[in-house]
């Protein structure tokens, strides 16, 4: 199953998903999807991986998250935002082909018998960019987004700390 957790910066995302899957099991796994693009990231992503305790099995994967030993697991994966920017990155800027691959990887994810808990960052909450490449990445993430949602069995929009159920098991059957 795949759980999806959205919201804008510093909305508690990281932290929640995390929360989430350490009351599911005793051996979360965490799968960092950021690349070491140096300065202050490079802080970030040590920050991060500071946070995890013992209990975290490590993995990182700047695109290819399918190919990770998931399977039986309850992993977090975080984030969308940073695993398109990879792609982005990697594909020359193609939306379309970027998109092609994380929707592929999306759905080799979402056939493992896994609890994947994504987190990504919402859009349409801040300024928007005012350059071609920023423009075209918002519309790269917002379209990852929503699939991501569509295949999700569970989305939660995180505000100010606080979880709001979008689609969850319990509402899907009320429907």
């Amino acid at each position: 199953m795949i759980t999806l957790i959205t919201g804008g910066a510093r909305s508690g995302k990281s932290s929640f998903a995390q929360n989430l899957a350490i009351q599911e099991t005793a051996e979360p796994c965490y799968v960092a999807t950021a690349r070491d693009w140096g300065g202050d990231f490079t802080d970030r992503i040590r920050r991060h991986q500071h946070d995890r305790d013992s209990r975290w099995h490590n993995y990182e994967a700047e695109k290819w998250v399918s190919q990770l030993p998931l399977e039986g697991k309850t992993v977090v994966i975080d984030c969308i935002t940073l695993w398109l920017t990879n792609f982005f990155t990697d594909n020359q800027q193609d939306i379309d082909r970027s998109l092609e691959d994380f929707k592929a990887e999306i759905n080799q994810l979402a056939k493992m018998d896994a609890h994947l808990i994504i987190v990504t960052n919402e859009l349409g909450m801040g300024l928007h960019a005012d350059t071609e490449v920023g423009r075209k990445f918002t519309d790269l993430q917002g379209w990852a987004n929503q699939y991501t949602a569509s295949v999700a069995g569970q989305v939660i929009f995180m505000v100010s700390g606080l979880p709001l159920f979008l689609k969850s098991p319990a509402i899907n059957a009320q429907l």
